[in-house]
């Protein structure tokens, strides 16, 4: 299966031409399937209860030994599971127990390739920098009101320890990444390659776990993306290949990348577009030129209005932190 390249700078690392060795949970054993689950659904349930003394204890010596960043995660994503029924979802076993370093003496990409139930579908994981040794992959769900979704890449050491945390919301503006895709088919058949673009990558954004995970089922959200896009993104969007908007004034604006946030309203997402400015400049200057930058790309391509709640822009220059301004649409006119 090719590899899942997504328009969002979504992380697939190169890695060796071999692959490690990726046992799916109907393929595993009883016992073992069941260790990694309870393993999983106790680190979800120390999450929950911002317990990051008990993770760490529960982390692979590397990680405890470099553990601010998931303390950190800890406490910013407790709040948001309280009062959730936590579920495992799936797991999967990965042998690297083979794999050589690089030559250079580092640690290789792990390749682990699983087909899922002898079909054609696959689940594929690509983890740069990854030791030798024993790994699962566990996602567990929880659900409420705001339903979140918990992955953690787990080691054996001597027990299944945790090497890796990455939970996420499951849902945008109440709205899972299934209604995302489907959404954007629908867009893409009424002729509005922008939304429907759009919301193809705000499906993918919600359906991948991680970075390093990609599937069938992602792939072809992905090709049905790349179909529906406007010829000005077929490349994609990126700091070294930004879109270039001229205003009436001709005042030119750089998009490197575009966002999604639900945090202004809970029936519909705001696009979040991200500006490539040379200097900061104040705030009341820096606040103009958003909205300025946001108008213009309302004004060229209107079909945005019917999609999103507002736009977000962020002026993004070097050395200076984001400046991120909200506009509604009923201001972009």
């Amino acid at each position: 299966m090719k590899r899942l390249s997504t328009l969002f700078a979504v992380l697939l690392v190169a890695g060796p031409l071999t692959a490690e060795t990726c046992t799916t949970q109907s393929q595993m054993q009883a016992a073992e399937r069941d260790g990694i689950a309870a393993a999983a659904r106790t680190l979800a349930a120390a999450l929950q209860a911002n317990d990051a003394a008990s993770i760490k204890t529960r982390s692979s010596a590397e990680l405890a030994g470099n553990f601010a960043g998931v303390a950190s995660l800890t406490g910013d994503t407790a709040s948001k599971l309280k009062g959730a029924a936590l579920a495992v979802e799936s797991v999967w076993l990965l042998d690297a127990t083979s794999l050589k370093p690089n030559p250079d003496g580092s640690a290789a990409t792990g390749q682990f390739f699983c087909t899922l139930n002898q079909s054609s579908a696959e689940t594929d994981f690509s983890i740069a920098g990854l030791p030798a040794g024993k790994y699962a992959f566990a996602i567990v769900n929880a659900t409420g009101p705001n339903p979140w979704r918990i992955s953690m890449l787990l080691r054996d050491e001597s027990g299944w320890k945790l090497a890796g945390l990455f939970p996420k919301a499951a849902t945008s503006a109440g709205k899972d990444g299934l209604y995302y895709w489907t959404t954007a088919r629908s867009m893409a058949k009424q002729n509005q390659p922008w939304n429907a673009w759009l919301y193809y990558q705000q499906a993918a954004a919600l359906l991948q776990p991680v970075g390093f995970v990609s599937s069938s089922h992602l792939e072809k959200l992905q090709t049905e993306a790349s179909t529906a896009a406007p010829p000005v993104l077929q490349k994609g969007v990126s700091v070294d290949q930004p879109l270039v908007l001229r205003a009436t004034d001709g005042t030119e604006y750089r998009i490197t990348g575009f966002g999604f946030d639900d945090s202004s309203s809970k029936e519909k997402v705001d696009l979040v577009v991200h500006l490539k400015v040379d200097t900061a400049g104040d705030a009341a200057a820096t606040r103009k030129r958003n909205s300025e930058a946001a108008r213009t790309l309302v004004l060229a391509y209107p079909e945005l209005r019917s999609a999103f709640h507002g736009v977000w822009v962020s002026s993004e220059s070097p050395g200076a932190s984001p400046f991120a301004t909200e506009e509604p649409m009923e201001n972009l006119r």
